[in-house]
C-alpha cells in the first residue's frame, strides 16, 4: 500500500501534514488527575519528525474534535502554529485551512485514525492512518503506518514524505 508508484506520487506533492491528535500524536487515552487535570502521552520521535518536516519546508496542523491546554503546550513547543481544536467536522476544518494556507487539498495529507478522520482522509491528497486505527479508515487510507498511534506513527509518516520528497539525506547527514 505505502510504497506504490501512485502514493509515492501523492507523498512527493505534500507540502502541509494535518495530524489528528488523539490515537495518532498520542495511544488515545486521556487520563483524568484527581484535581480535574487532563494528561496526555506525546512520543518524542514523533515531535522530531515533526521539526524535521517544518526544516524541509512542509507545514504542520493539528485538527482535532477535543479542546486541550496539553494540545496548545505540545504544538507551542514544536512551533505548530495551524491547531484547530474542538472541531468534529475534520474535512470542513482541513478546507478552511487550505484556504487560509493558499493551498489545494491535493497538497495536504491528513492523518486520522477513526471515523471522524475519514472523510479528510478521503478528501486529502494523502489519506495516512495509523496501524491501529479503525479497520475501516486503515481500508481507505493511502498510506499506513507500521507503528500504533502514540508509539512513533508520525515520525514513521515524516520520515516517509521526506524520503518519497528527497529531503531525507540531506536532514539525516545534519546529524552526523
Amino acid at each position: 500500500m505505502n510504497d506504490t508508484e501512485a502514493v509515492i506520487l501523492r507523498g512527493r506533492g505534500i507540502r502541509l501534514l494535518a495530524l489528528d491528535v488523539d490515537g495518532v500524536l498520542t495511544d488515545g487515552r486521556v487520563i483524568y488527575g484527581s484535581d480535574g487535570s487532563e494528561l496526555k502521552a506525546f512520543n518524542i520521535k514523533d515531535g522530531l519528525g515533526i521539526k524535521l518536516l517544518q526544516q524541509a519546508g512542509i507545514g504542520i496542523a493539528l485538527i482535532t474534535g477535543r479542546q486541550s491546554s496539553v494540545v496548545t503546550r505540545r504544538a507551542t513547543e514544536l512551533g505548530i502554529d495551524e491547531v484547530i481544536q474542538g472541531r468534529e467536522d475534520k474535512l470542513a476544518a482541513l478546507r478552511e485551512l487550505c484556504q487560509r494556507c493558499a493551498l489545494e487539498l491535493q497538497q495536504c495529507a491528513y492523518m486520522g485514525d477513526d471515523l471522524p478522520d475519514l472523510a479528510a482522509i478521503q478528501a486529502a491528497g494523502l489519506g495516512m492512518t495509523v496501524a491501529d486505527a479503525a479497520a475501516v479508515v486503515r481500508a481507505r487510507a493511502h498510506w499506513c503506518s507500521a507503528a500504533a498511534g502514540g508509539a512513533g506513527a508520525v515520525r514513521e509518516a515524516c520520515e516517509w514524505l521526506l524520503r518519497v520528497q528527497g529531503s531525507w539525506p540531506q536532514l539525516e547527514a545534519g546529524f552526523q
